[in-house]
C-alpha cells in the first residue's frame, strides 16, 4: 500500500513542528535568555551577582548540551572567564576558546566518566571563597560524571546502571539510586566546592523539572533517601541482579549505617543560585504555536507523559480519535502534542528506543484508520542506542510491513522497533541536536 499525498503532508507538517520545537530549546538561546552581564553585574534568572565579589570565574559542566551552553557563556563573559571544563557525549565534542571540552559515554558510564568526575571534584576541592563556579547541567550528566562511593567499584556501578535501564525504572527512580551510590551527585559537588559560590544552569530532561533529579543534582540538596532507593529495588524486583557491594551499601544506608546525601535544608546551598533555563514545556509551547500557524487546531495533551512506551502509544491514538469524534465537516485538522519520558522494560533482544517502541505500538492501533499519523522523537536526536531520534507511524505502517513479511507484534515483543521502521524507511533521523528536554509526540488527524 502506498502512502497518500495527504498522509505525506501530515508527516511533513509534523517534522516542521518537531524542528521548531527543538530549535526553541537551543542551549545557546536558553543561556542568552537567562544569563546576562550588565554593568559588571551577572543576572542569573532573578538573581543578581556582583562580579567584583569574585576573583575567579570558572565553568564546569556535564551533559549533552554542556558544550553549547559553555560556548554561550564564553561569548558573554569574555576575558572575565578564568577557564573551565565540560564533559559531553562522545562524538559531540566541539573545541572552545577558554573552556576545555572532554567526552564520556552515555547512558552507561565508561572509564572517562570516572576520570571526568574525579577531575571535577579535584577542581572543586581547590576552590575558595572568592571563586564563582558556573555549573552547567543537562541530560546525560548522570552518566558523564560517575564517581562511586567507597566500597563500590566502577564495574559494579556500570552493571547497576545497565540493570536500571532495562527494568523500566523512570528517571527519578534511577537517579534516586545513582545519588546514593555517588560521591559527586546528590549535592556532593557543591559540598566539595564550599565556600565557593556555585551557580547552576540546568536544561531539564526530567518530568516535573525537579532540579535534584536533573543530572542527579550534583549542586543541589537531595530530598531522596536510602530507604527510597531500596524501595525502587523492591518495586522492580532487581535486588538479586545487582552486585553485592551495591546492595550492601544501599541496605546499610537504609539502616543509617552510611551517611545520607546532603539535604536541601543544608546551609551550604543557600547562597547558590539555581536556574532551569529550558524545559520540555518550552518546546511544547513552540510546537503548539507552529501547529496553529500551519492551520491545525492544536492541543497539548500533557507535558508529563510517563509509563510503558508500548502501552502509551495506543492510548495516545485513542485520545486523538476521541478529540476528532466531535468534529464537524469543514473543521480544521487536529494536532495533538505531548511530552515527557516513557520507559521500556526490555524483554527481547532487538534494537530500538522508547520513542520507536511507542511509535510501533501506536502503528498497531492505527491499522486501518483514516489518515492519522503519529511521530515520537527524543529531542536530543538519539533514541536508545540507535542513530534515530524516533519514528513515524501511520494507518499504513502495519500493512506495508506485512507486504515485506514483517510481523509488527513480534518485532514489538522483541523490542526491535528500529529494524521494523528501518525496513519501511520511517525512522526519524535528526542527528545529535545538542540539547535534551526529553521526548515529544506529535499526532495529527486530517
Amino acid at each position: 500500500m502506498e502512502i497518500s499525498e495527504q498522509t505525506s503532508k501530515l508527516k511533513r507538517d509534523a517534522l516542521k513542528v518537531i524542528w521548531q520545537a527543538i530549535e526553541s530549546v537551543n542551549p545557546e538561546n536558553a543561556i542568552n535568555r537567562n544569563f546576562r552581564l550588565k554593568y559588571e553585574n551577572l543576572h542569573v534568572g532573578d538573581t543578581i551577582l556582583k562580579l567584583s565579589d569574585f576573583q575567579k570565574v570558572h565553568i564546569v559542566g556535564a551533559g549533552k548540551a554542556s558544550t553549547q551552553m559553555a560556548k554561550a557563556l564564553e561569548n558573554i563573559l569574555l576575558k572575565r572567564l578564568t577557564g573551565g571544563m565540560v564533559y559531553t557525549k562522545r562524538g559531540s565534542e566541539v573545541p572552545l576558546h577558554t573552556v576545555n571540552v572532554f567526552a564520556a559515554d552515555h547512558p552507561v558510564p565508561d572509564r572517562d566518566s570516572l576520570l571526568a568526575a574525579q577531575r571535577t571534584m579535584e577542581f572543586a576541592k581547590n576552590c575558595e571563597l572568592q571563586d564563582l563556579i558556573i555549573c552547567l547541567i543537562s541530560g546525560g550528566a548522570s552518566a558523564m560524571w560517575s564517581l562511586p562511593v567507597s566500597g563500590v567499584n566502577f564495574e559494579d556501578k556500570q552493571k547497576t546502571v545497565a540493570t536500571l535501564l532495562k527494568c523500566g525504572a523512570n528517571i527519578h527512580e534511577m537517579n534516586t539510586i545513582r545519588k546514593h551510590l555517588s560521591r559527586i551527585k546528590g549535592g556532593h559537588l557543591a559540598q566539595m566546592a564550599h565556600p565557593a559560590t556555585v551557580v547552576t544552569l540546568a536544561i531539564s530532561d526530567v518530568v516535573g523539572d525537579e532540579i535534584s533529579s536533573i543530572g542527579s543534582g550534583p549542586t543541589v540538596g537531595d530530598p531522596t533517601t536510602f530507604k527510597q532507593a531500596m524501595a525502587v529495588l523492591e518495586k522492580y524486583n532487581i535486588a538479586l541482579e545487582l552486585p553485592s557491594s551495591v546492595l550492601d551499601y544501599l541496605w546499610n544506608g537504609a539502616q543509617r549505617k552510611n551517611k545520607e546525601t546532603p539535604k536541601p535544608s543544608d546551609p551550604l546551598f543557600k547562597k547558590n543560585p539555581v536556574c532551569i533555563i529550558s524545559t520540555n514545556g518550552d518546546a511544547l509551547n513552540t510546537a503548539m504555536e507552529t501547529g496553529r500557524h500551519l492551520g491545525y487546531k492544536t492541543y497539548i495533551h500533557t507535558g508529563k507523559l510517563t509509563g510503558e512506551a508500548s502501552v502509551i502509544g495506543p492510548k495516545l491514538v485513542q485520545k486523538i480519535k476521541e478529540m476528532a469524534a466531535s468534529r464537524r465537516p469543514g473543521d480544521q485538522p487536529i494536532m495533538m502534542l505531548s511530552g515527557g519520558e516513557t520507559t521500556v522494560t526490555v524483554k527481547g533482544n532487538g534494537k530500538g528506543g522508547r520513542n520507536q517502541e511507542l511509535a510501533l505500538a501506536a502503528a498497531i492501533a492505527l491499522e486501518g484508520e483514516h489518515e492519522i499519523i503519529a511521530a515520537s522523537i527524543g529531542t536530543d536526536g538519539v533514541d536508545g542506542e540507535t542513530d534515530a531520534a524516533g519514528a513515524f507511524a501511520d494507518s499504513t505502517t502495519i500493512t506495508r510491513g506485512k507486504a515485506k513479511g514483517l510481523d509488527a507484534a513480534a518485532y514489538l515483543a522483541d523490542n526491535n522497533s528500529y529494524e521494523y521502521f528501518s525496513n519501511l524507511g520511517d525512522l526519524i533521523k535528526t542527528g545529535p541536536t545538542g540539547t535534551n528536554v526529553m521526548d515529544i509526540q506529535v499526532l495529527v488527524i486530517s
